[in-house]
């Protein structure tokens, strides 16, 4: 595949999510009736699969086993027309995320991602060996960055000349792993998707009650620009210059797992796309509510 058709590259966790979800409200301890659906997930892979429905071409890098629930994986992928030609295949087993859903949001959440991590920057050597790039002709397209990757790549990749010109998208995997953004925040291209409760653990700053605080936070810690959402309120998107807010449509919540990064994917859609800054913070918004009512498109 030539260079000019790559729209968007993902890197980070593609796994297996297994949800467990019940329409009760839920608290820890509880057993309760409900579903199991196992589905390709991860922060890379979700927002591959959104940025494809808007019409993108994303391109993946990540890590998968070489077992069959990495094959599985990897033909998944290809169906839904995400290009897999660069995904490093470990001796290690495919990684997996495992969370439990009720009608009052999200009760718990295991990600193994060992593999992903253990891959290290075997990940990314196609952007240093001029397969996509290098040193020489740093790749300057778009990328989604995933906080699954060790806090010592990202510190490793926000140093490196092969991603000096990149329009780097990055979220957190988890509010566990927010913390490893720190080693990105003062790239000059990166743009950070994070939540309120995100933006308080990386900015080191304490009842935050909007998220055009969190985004007056992380500014002065150093990001130059950031998306933060705050579940059902308003999302900012602030930089030095300049700042947009908009609210999300009020929805009736049927999923959890993977709105963050159907927000982010829509985001960087509509700004690919031509959108203005205030046109895609609101279609991101409007996107993720959908989603998260049980809208088969971003099923």
């Amino acid at each position: 595949m030539t260079r000019d058709k790559q729209d968007i590259l993902c890197i980070g966790s593609v796994l297996w999510d297994i949800i467990g979800r019940s329409p009760r409200d839920m608290r820890a301890g509880n057993d309760m009736p409900g579903r199991i659906t196992r589905i390709p997930g991860g922060v890379a892979m979700n927002i591959a699969m959104t940025l494809a429905r808007f019409g993108l071409r994303p391109v993946l890098l990540s890590a998968l086993g070489q077992d069959a629930a990495g094959d599985e994986l990897l033909k998944a992928a290809q169906g839904m027309s995400l290009v897999t030609d660069h995904i490093y295949r470990s001796t290690r087993p495919t990684d997996a995320y495992m969370a439990i859903e009720g009608a009052n949001g999200l009760i718990a959440a295991i990600a193994d991602a060992h593999s992903l991590e253990a891959a290290g920057e075997e990940i990314v050597a196609v952007l240093r060996d001029g397969t996509l790039g290098s040193t020489d002709a740093p790749y300057a397209g778009c990328i989604a960055l995933d906080g699954n990757l060790t806090e010592a790549l990202l510190k490793q990749i926000a140093g490196d000349v092969a991603f000096s010109k990149a329009d780097l998208r990055v979220a957190p995997a988890s509010p566990g792993k927010a913390e490893r953004l720190r080693a990105v925040i003062g790239h000059n291209g990166a743009t950070l998707y994070v939540n309120l409760e995100e933006a308080e653990l990386i900015s080191g700053a304490r009842r935050l009650r909007t998220a055009k605080d969190g985004a007056k936070a992380l500014l002065d810690a150093g990001a130059q620009r950031v998306i933060v959402t705050h579940g059902s309120q308003r999302a900012c998107d602030a930089c030095t210059r300049d700042q947009y807010e908009a609210a999300p449509p009020s929805v009736v919540a049927k999923r959890i797992t993977g709105a963050g990064d159907t927000f982010m994917a829509a985001h960087i859609a509509a700004e690919l796309q031509g959108k203005s800054r205030a046109e895609a913070i609101e279609f991101a918004q409007k996107t993720a509510a959908a989603y998260v009512a049980g809208d088969d498109r971003y099923a």
